[in-house]
């Protein structure tokens, strides 16, 4: 296969580590980067911390798409469908592949469907093909569940919970789930939409149900709620008494005739004493698979990026999910 050319678009902490990663692997060279705040101007080696590339952040994507003409462009600058659209839009029409980390394009067909049918429309218009991924949503709390029911004659329900501990994670991500905050505060927050959780549970539960064929009635997706330390943690950020804000906790449920069969339970908090993924399929035969510690996010998102490049550009033109690049779940 020839050597693909990568456009990276967004150079926030997830777009440095997929571009880092990227400039590693052998069959890409990045030949462009844009982002409309940071490193623009700045020789995109130094900002990853090896030798000048010659290669400038500039702040328009649009100018880099028409001077570059990437074969593929690693997308991280947000998290919501809406927000990202034009962006994905404008890159499809240039020709090019694009995988990105915005959470909403995960499984858009279930929150987005007009959006989303029109971006399968213009993918597979322009021979190109559209992918959402990350960790979770992408992986851990959907790709993997799916695969490990391909172990099950029958599958009868699925509880999966992520349990992190955030003292190790970065601030915007600490900032993002109301450490330090007073419980009213974070009310307030929540109910504003300035701190907004964990995106992606209900794209995680379209997405195992799709694969396995299930046919849900609803998706519900609980409002946050905080965790209140109980005694005084701190991160290198925040020094937390007890009774404010530690982190939060999410839920989602996918029903069935009125019951519940994947419910996800995220939990993200500062001073977690044990963190985990935990992957329970209740079926013939069961499941309980548990992952000590809790896979780092960060690094696992550009991680799964990356490694998705090969199997996306062999799948046909379109919008794709996860589901499209992997073979065997249970149905």
């Amino acid at each position: 296969m020839k050597e693909i050319r990568v456009l990276q678009i967004g150079l926030g902490a997830i777009g440095l580590e997929v571009a880092k990663l990227a400039s590693k692997k052998r069959g890409l060279k990045i030949v462009g980067a844009s982002d409309l705040m940071k490193h623009v101007g700045e020789d995109l080696g130094t900002v990853l911390g090896s030798r000048e590339s010659g290669i400038k952040v500039t702040p328009d994507y649009r100018k880099a798409l028409k001077e570059v003409k990437p074969d593929l462009v690693l997308h991280a600058t947000s998290s919501y469908l809406q927000d990202v659209y034009e962006q994905i839009v404008d890159c499809i029409k240039e020709g090019a592949n694009i995988i990105s980390t915005c959470e909403e394009l995960s499984c858009p067909f279930y929150k987005h469907p007009a959006l989303a049918e029109n971006l399968n429309h213009l993918a597979k218009k322009n021979r190109v093909r559209i992918l959402g991924t990350g960790i979770n949503p992408g992986f851990l709390m959907d790709t993997l569940v799916t695969l490990l029911t391909a172990t099950c004659q029958e599958v009868e329900e699925i509880v999966v919970e992520r349990v992190i501990n955030a003292s190790h994670r970065r601030q915007a991500f600490q900032r993002k789930i109301g450490a330090s905050l007073t419980e009213e505060e974070f009310q307030s927050k929540i109910a504003g939409k300035e701190i907004s959780g964990h995106v992606g549970l209900e794209e995680s539960i379209a997405m195992i149900s799709n694969a396995i064929d299930w046919k849900l009635q609803r998706i519900e997706a609980e409002q946050p709620k905080p965790i209140i330390a109980s005694k005084q943690v701190s991160s290198p950020y925040y020094t937390i008494p007890a009774g404010r804000v530690a982190g939060l906790q999410q839920t989602a449920r996918g029903y069935i005739d009125g019951e519940a069969r994947i419910t996800l339970f995220f939990k993200a908090y500062i001073g977690a004493e044990e963190e985990y993924d935990h992957i329970h399929i209740m079926g013939t035969p069961e499941v309980n698979q548990v992952i000590k510690p809790a896979i780092q996010g960060d690094r696992a998102t550009a991680a799964i990026v990356v490694n998705a490049i090969w199997p996306l550009l062999k799948t046909k033109p379109g919008l794709r999910t996860m589901s499209d690049l992997q073979t065997l779940s249970y149905r």
